[in-house]
Protein backbone atom coordinates (compact mmCIF):
# COMPACT_ATOMS: atom_id res chain seq x y z
CA UNK A 1 0.00 0.00 0.00
CA UNK A 2 1.15 3.61 -0.76
CA UNK A 3 1.92 5.74 2.01
CA UNK A 4 -0.29 8.40 3.23
CA UNK A 5 0.82 11.98 3.74
CA UNK A 6 -1.41 14.47 4.53
CA UNK A 7 -0.41 18.14 3.94
CA UNK A 8 -1.78 21.63 5.87
CA UNK A 9 -1.29 24.69 3.65
CA UNK A 10 -0.24 27.63 5.54
CA UNK A 11 -1.71 30.50 4.68
CA UNK A 12 1.53 32.50 2.80
CA UNK A 13 0.04 29.49 -0.01
CA UNK A 14 -1.93 31.90 -1.30
CA UNK A 15 -1.11 35.20 0.21
CA UNK A 16 2.98 36.30 0.21
CA UNK A 17 3.30 39.45 2.23
CA UNK A 18 3.13 42.62 0.62
CA UNK A 19 0.41 41.18 -2.30
CA UNK A 20 -2.92 42.76 -2.52
CA UNK A 21 -4.43 39.43 -2.92
CA UNK A 22 -5.68 39.18 -6.83
CA UNK A 23 -7.48 35.88 -8.08
CA UNK A 24 -4.52 35.81 -10.52
CA UNK A 25 -2.06 36.36 -7.30
CA UNK A 26 -3.41 33.63 -5.47
CA UNK A 27 -3.76 31.36 -8.40
CA UNK A 28 -0.26 31.50 -8.83
CA UNK A 29 0.99 31.55 -5.22
CA UNK A 30 -1.21 28.15 -4.95
CA UNK A 31 0.37 26.59 -8.25
CA UNK A 32 3.34 27.26 -7.25
CA UNK A 33 2.94 25.86 -3.58
CA UNK A 34 1.50 22.28 -5.52
CA UNK A 35 4.48 22.46 -7.79
CA UNK A 36 6.36 21.78 -4.44
CA UNK A 37 4.50 18.71 -3.49
CA UNK A 38 6.03 17.02 -6.83
CA UNK A 39 8.67 15.14 -4.72
CA UNK A 40 6.34 13.41 -2.40
CA UNK A 41 4.23 12.31 -5.72
CA UNK A 42 6.64 11.10 -7.14
CA UNK A 43 7.93 8.60 -4.60
CA UNK A 44 4.40 7.37 -4.74
CA UNK A 45 2.14 8.95 -1.77
CA UNK A 46 -1.38 9.71 -1.37
CA UNK A 47 -2.05 13.01 -0.55
CA UNK A 48 -4.61 14.98 1.35
CA UNK A 49 -4.31 18.86 1.55
CA UNK A 50 -5.68 20.86 4.18
CA UNK A 51 -5.55 24.42 4.06
CA UNK A 52 -6.35 27.74 5.99
CA UNK A 53 -9.11 30.66 5.05
CA UNK A 54 -8.19 33.37 7.58
CA UNK A 55 -7.93 36.57 5.38
CA UNK A 56 -10.39 34.73 3.01
CA UNK A 57 -13.30 34.23 5.75
CA UNK A 58 -12.58 37.86 7.18
CA UNK A 59 -13.38 39.56 3.37
CA UNK A 60 -16.67 36.87 2.92
CA UNK A 61 -17.70 39.02 6.65
CA UNK A 62 -16.64 41.96 5.11
CA UNK A 63 -18.90 41.52 1.71
CA UNK A 64 -21.59 40.22 3.80
CA UNK A 65 -21.78 43.17 5.77
CA UNK A 66 -21.52 45.54 2.73
CA UNK A 67 -24.36 43.53 1.15
CA UNK A 68 -26.59 44.48 3.89
CA UNK A 69 -25.68 48.24 4.52
CA UNK A 70 -25.77 48.80 0.83
CA UNK A 71 -28.66 46.48 -0.45
CA UNK A 72 -29.90 44.95 2.38
CA UNK A 73 -29.46 41.57 1.32
CA UNK A 74 -29.67 39.28 4.22
CA UNK A 75 -25.97 39.17 5.79
CA UNK A 76 -25.36 34.98 6.89
CA UNK A 77 -23.73 33.92 9.32
CA UNK A 78 -20.12 32.56 9.82
CA UNK A 79 -20.55 29.07 9.26
CA UNK A 80 -22.13 29.78 6.18
CA UNK A 81 -19.11 32.04 5.37
CA UNK A 82 -16.49 29.47 6.07
CA UNK A 83 -18.31 26.94 3.14
CA UNK A 84 -17.83 30.28 0.98
CA UNK A 85 -13.94 29.97 1.16
CA UNK A 86 -13.19 27.19 1.77
CA UNK A 87 -15.08 25.78 -1.68
CA UNK A 88 -13.74 28.85 -3.63
CA UNK A 89 -9.92 27.81 -2.30
CA UNK A 90 -10.23 24.09 -2.51
CA UNK A 91 -11.28 25.29 -6.33
CA UNK A 92 -7.89 27.45 -6.68
CA UNK A 93 -6.16 24.38 -5.49
CA UNK A 94 -7.65 21.77 -7.64
CA UNK A 95 -7.35 23.82 -10.36
CA UNK A 96 -3.55 24.19 -9.56
CA UNK A 97 -2.82 20.93 -8.58
CA UNK A 98 -4.57 19.19 -11.72
CA UNK A 99 -2.12 21.66 -13.28
CA UNK A 100 0.72 20.40 -11.89
CA UNK A 101 -0.30 17.14 -12.34
CA UNK A 102 -0.92 17.20 -16.07
CA UNK A 103 2.90 18.78 -16.40
CA UNK A 104 4.17 16.43 -14.77
CA UNK A 105 2.24 13.54 -17.26
CA UNK A 106 -0.11 12.40 -14.72
CA UNK A 107 -3.33 11.31 -14.71
CA UNK A 108 -4.37 11.58 -10.90
CA UNK A 109 -7.35 13.06 -10.53
CA UNK A 110 -8.04 16.18 -7.90
CA UNK A 111 -11.19 16.21 -5.62
CA UNK A 112 -12.55 18.75 -3.45
CA UNK A 113 -14.81 18.14 -0.46
CA UNK A 114 -16.59 20.59 1.74
CA UNK A 115 -16.26 19.03 5.13
CA UNK A 116 -17.76 20.28 8.24
CA UNK A 117 -16.09 19.64 11.14
CA UNK A 118 -17.97 18.47 14.73
CA UNK A 119 -17.03 20.76 17.90
CA UNK A 120 -18.71 19.76 21.45
CA UNK A 121 -21.29 22.23 21.88
CA UNK A 122 -20.18 22.36 25.67
CA UNK A 123 -16.72 23.34 24.74
CA UNK A 124 -14.68 25.65 27.32
CA UNK A 125 -13.80 28.16 24.27
CA UNK A 126 -17.23 28.81 23.69
CA UNK A 127 -17.39 30.59 26.86
CA UNK A 128 -14.35 32.23 26.07
CA UNK A 129 -14.05 33.14 22.78
CA UNK A 130 -10.85 34.90 21.40
CA UNK A 131 -10.57 34.49 17.63
CA UNK A 132 -11.15 37.83 15.87
CA UNK A 133 -12.41 38.13 12.37
CA UNK A 134 -14.37 40.56 10.13
CA UNK A 135 -13.89 44.12 10.42
CA UNK A 136 -12.48 46.42 12.18
CA UNK A 137 -15.11 48.83 13.78
CA UNK A 138 -15.56 51.92 16.21
CA UNK A 139 -16.89 51.79 19.66
CA UNK A 140 -20.09 53.64 18.73
CA UNK A 141 -20.41 51.33 15.99
CA UNK A 142 -20.30 47.98 17.35
CA UNK A 143 -22.99 49.23 19.64
CA UNK A 144 -26.04 46.98 19.97
CA UNK A 145 -24.51 44.33 17.94
CA UNK A 146 -24.52 40.67 18.93
CA UNK A 147 -21.55 38.60 20.11
CA UNK A 148 -18.76 39.43 21.59
CA UNK A 149 -15.94 42.05 21.35
CA UNK A 150 -12.13 43.12 21.99
CA UNK A 151 -10.68 46.42 21.51
CA UNK A 152 -7.83 46.21 19.03
CA UNK A 153 -4.12 46.40 20.81
CA UNK A 154 -2.28 48.26 17.74
CA UNK A 155 -6.03 50.93 17.75
CA UNK A 156 -7.15 49.89 15.00
CA UNK A 157 -10.91 49.51 16.15
CA UNK A 158 -13.12 46.78 17.85
CA UNK A 159 -13.08 43.28 16.48
CA UNK A 160 -15.57 40.37 16.75
CA UNK A 161 -14.17 37.09 18.68
CA UNK A 162 -15.76 33.99 17.94
CA UNK A 163 -14.67 30.96 20.32
CA UNK A 164 -11.75 28.41 18.63
CA UNK A 165 -13.00 24.72 20.30
CA UNK A 166 -11.09 21.45 19.52
CA UNK A 167 -12.16 19.68 17.02
CA UNK A 168 -13.75 16.20 17.84
CA UNK A 169 -14.77 14.59 14.29
CA UNK A 170 -14.77 15.39 10.71
CA UNK A 171 -17.21 14.52 8.91
CA UNK A 172 -17.01 11.45 6.14
CA UNK A 173 -13.36 11.46 6.61
CA UNK A 174 -13.74 7.37 5.56
CA UNK A 175 -14.56 8.97 1.88
CA UNK A 176 -11.18 11.51 1.89
CA UNK A 177 -9.44 8.41 3.27
CA UNK A 178 -10.63 6.35 0.47
CA UNK A 179 -10.32 8.77 -2.25
CA UNK A 180 -7.09 9.32 -1.28
CA UNK A 181 -5.91 5.72 -1.19
CA UNK A 182 -7.08 5.07 -4.50
CA UNK A 183 -4.84 7.53 -6.08
CA UNK A 184 -6.86 11.07 -5.93
CA UNK A 185 -5.69 14.01 -4.35
CA UNK A 186 -8.46 15.57 -2.16
CA UNK A 187 -8.52 19.06 -0.41
CA UNK A 188 -10.33 18.51 2.64
CA UNK A 189 -11.12 20.22 6.09
CA UNK A 190 -10.23 23.97 4.85
CA UNK A 191 -9.90 26.66 6.80
CA UNK A 192 -10.26 24.35 9.68
CA UNK A 193 -13.70 22.90 8.64
CA UNK A 194 -16.90 24.51 8.84
CA UNK A 195 -17.46 24.18 12.69
CA UNK A 196 -20.83 21.83 13.41
CA UNK A 197 -22.15 20.84 17.04
CA UNK A 198 -24.59 17.75 17.24
CA UNK A 199 -28.44 18.87 17.42
CA UNK A 200 -31.90 17.30 16.87
CA UNK A 201 -31.06 14.36 15.13
CA UNK A 202 -27.82 15.87 12.88
CA UNK A 203 -25.66 18.95 13.01
CA UNK A 204 -25.92 22.41 12.55
CA UNK A 205 -23.37 25.03 12.11
CA UNK A 206 -21.98 27.28 14.70
CA UNK A 207 -20.24 30.79 15.09
CA UNK A 208 -16.38 29.55 15.51
CA UNK A 209 -13.33 28.85 13.91
CA UNK A 210 -11.35 26.15 14.19
CA UNK A 211 -7.67 25.63 13.91
CA UNK A 212 -6.83 24.02 10.89
CA UNK A 213 -3.47 22.43 11.88
CA UNK A 214 -5.44 20.86 14.36
CA UNK A 215 -7.91 19.64 12.04
CA UNK A 216 -5.73 18.42 9.63
CA UNK A 217 -3.93 16.71 12.26
CA UNK A 218 -6.95 14.94 13.66
CA UNK A 219 -7.83 14.33 9.61
CA UNK A 220 -4.83 12.67 9.40
CA UNK A 221 -5.23 10.72 12.56
CA UNK A 222 -8.25 9.55 11.66
CA UNK A 223 -7.29 8.37 8.07
CA UNK A 224 -3.89 6.15 9.43
CA UNK A 225 -1.78 8.44 7.72
CA UNK A 226 2.09 7.81 7.37
CA UNK A 227 3.28 11.27 7.87
CA UNK A 228 2.06 15.00 8.56
CA UNK A 229 3.85 18.01 6.83
CA UNK A 230 2.86 21.74 8.22
CA UNK A 231 3.96 24.03 5.74
CA UNK A 232 4.78 27.52 6.77
CA UNK A 233 7.10 30.65 5.59
CA UNK A 234 10.12 29.45 7.29
CA UNK A 235 12.47 26.52 6.64
CA UNK A 236 12.39 24.77 10.10
CA UNK A 237 11.53 25.13 13.90
CA UNK A 238 12.87 27.31 15.83
CA UNK A 239 14.02 28.09 19.79
CA UNK A 240 15.22 31.37 20.51
CA UNK A 241 13.74 32.84 17.02
CA UNK A 242 15.26 36.43 15.79
CA UNK A 243 16.57 35.88 19.53
CA UNK A 244 20.54 35.56 20.28
CA UNK A 245 21.09 31.60 20.46
CA UNK A 246 18.48 31.38 17.69
CA UNK A 247 18.79 27.32 16.87
CA UNK A 248 17.01 25.59 13.89
CA UNK A 249 15.81 22.42 14.74
CA UNK A 250 16.31 19.25 12.66
CA UNK A 251 14.53 16.57 15.00
CA UNK A 252 12.77 17.09 18.14
CA UNK A 253 10.57 14.15 20.71
CA UNK A 254 7.22 14.90 21.46
CA UNK A 255 8.57 15.46 24.64
CA UNK A 256 10.84 17.68 23.98
CA UNK A 257 8.49 19.17 21.76
CA UNK A 258 6.33 19.87 24.75
CA UNK A 259 9.21 21.25 27.09
CA UNK A 260 9.80 23.83 24.62
CA UNK A 261 5.94 24.61 24.37
CA UNK A 262 5.89 25.26 28.20
CA UNK A 263 9.14 27.98 28.04
CA UNK A 264 7.42 29.84 25.75
CA UNK A 265 9.56 29.37 22.82
CA UNK A 266 6.79 29.09 20.47
CA UNK A 267 4.59 31.73 19.79
CA UNK A 268 0.63 31.46 19.97
CA UNK A 269 -0.72 32.32 16.65
CA UNK A 270 2.03 31.19 14.73
CA UNK A 271 4.34 28.38 15.98
CA UNK A 272 2.96 27.16 18.67
CA UNK A 273 -0.42 25.86 17.43
CA UNK A 274 1.16 23.79 14.94
CA UNK A 275 3.88 22.48 17.09
CA UNK A 276 0.40 21.24 19.16
CA UNK A 277 -0.59 19.90 16.51
CA UNK A 278 1.98 17.63 15.54
CA UNK A 279 2.44 16.57 18.93
CA UNK A 280 -1.30 15.19 18.52
CA UNK A 281 -0.75 13.84 15.40
CA UNK A 282 2.69 11.90 16.19
CA UNK A 283 0.90 10.82 20.00
CA UNK A 284 -2.10 9.23 18.33
CA UNK A 285 -0.35 7.34 15.30
CA UNK A 286 3.38 6.69 16.18
CA UNK A 287 4.62 8.87 12.79
CA UNK A 288 6.33 11.89 12.05
CA UNK A 289 5.20 15.22 11.83
CA UNK A 290 7.26 17.53 9.36
CA UNK A 291 7.05 21.66 9.49
CA UNK A 292 8.81 23.11 7.06
CA UNK A 293 8.56 25.63 3.89
CA UNK A 294 6.59 24.11 0.80
CA UNK A 295 10.03 25.05 -1.33
CA UNK A 296 11.91 21.87 1.09
CA UNK A 297 9.83 18.86 0.34
CA UNK A 298 12.67 17.76 -2.43
CA UNK A 299 14.80 17.61 0.58
CA UNK A 300 14.75 13.85 2.07
CA UNK A 301 16.19 16.03 5.70
CA UNK A 302 14.26 18.50 5.02
CA UNK A 303 12.26 20.63 8.08
CA UNK A 304 11.68 19.98 11.74
CA UNK A 305 10.31 16.29 12.36
CA UNK A 306 8.75 15.97 15.45
CA UNK A 307 9.02 12.19 16.57
CA UNK A 308 7.67 9.85 19.17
Amino acid sequence: MSRLAMIAFGGNALLRAGQEGTYEQQLQNVEQTCSQLQPLIERGYDIVIGHGNGPQVGNALLRHEAGKKMFGLQAMPMDFCGSETQGSIAYMIETAMERVLRRAGSDRRVVSLVTRVQVDAADPMFSNPTKPVGPYYTADEIKGKPGAWKEDPQGRGWRKVVASPKPIGICNIDLVERLAREGCVVVTVGGGGIPVVAADGGLKGVEAVIDKDLASALAAVRMKADEFYILTDVPKVYINFRKPGEKALDAISVAEAKEYLAQGQFAEGSMAPKVRAGIMFVEATGGRCIITEAGQLGNSACGTAIIP
